[in-house]
């Protein structure tokens, strides 16, 4: 019996510290309408995406709390897609309606599929951040260069070109 306990927790000990993780198939940025307004930017690069989340972003996963979730009413296929974070959106139902969001606080937007089969990278922003963003620019973690991933805002055109490539 204490063999079989021994390779259980071996076996335990082993899948806690094996690191998985879904793969990147999407690229999530965010951007701004007219009157300011937070819009969710999904470049879906193969897969697909089933749905969205926006949530503090902590190094302490405990921390991480959900401050929005929204569920397309299709799966994201191939391409571009938008919509805005703060009121509903055609093609896209609230789970859980956008909370107020604070300043001093990082957030992240990503993307993810029902079954965990991919995802999105993620994006981090403040408000700040936000504020910064003009109508038709889109904030998101460029992955091109020497592997280092910054944030970005470039205009939507070139997000939908290059965020594929730079994924």
């Amino acid at each position: 019996m204490r063999r079989f306990v021994g390779a259980v927790a071996a076996g335990v000990a082993l899948a806690a510290t094996s690191g998985c993780t879904v793969p990147i198939d999407a690229v999530a940025g965010i951007s701004v309408t007219d009157d300011g307004q937070l819009l969710g930017v999904m470049m879906v690069c193969g897969h697909q995406i089933d749905g969205a989340s926006l949530y503090v972003d902590s190094a302490d996963v405990d921390d991480e709390v959900t401050v929005g979730s929204w569920d397309a009413d299709r799966p994201l296929k191939d391409g571009l897609a938008t919509w805005n974070l703060d009121s509903p959106s055609a093609g896209w139902t609230a789970t859980r309606s956008l909370q107020p969001l604070t300043a001093k606080t990082t957030y992240a937007f990503y993307g993810w599929t029902k079954d965990n089969s991919s995802s999105s990278s993620s994006v981090s922003f403040t408000l700040t951040d936000r504020d910064r963003l003009t109508p038709g620019t889109v904030r998101y973690e460029d992955g091109s260069g020497d592997g280092d991933e910054s944030a970005v805002t470039v205009p939507l055109a070139e997000f939908k070109a290059k965020a594929c490539e730079d994924s």
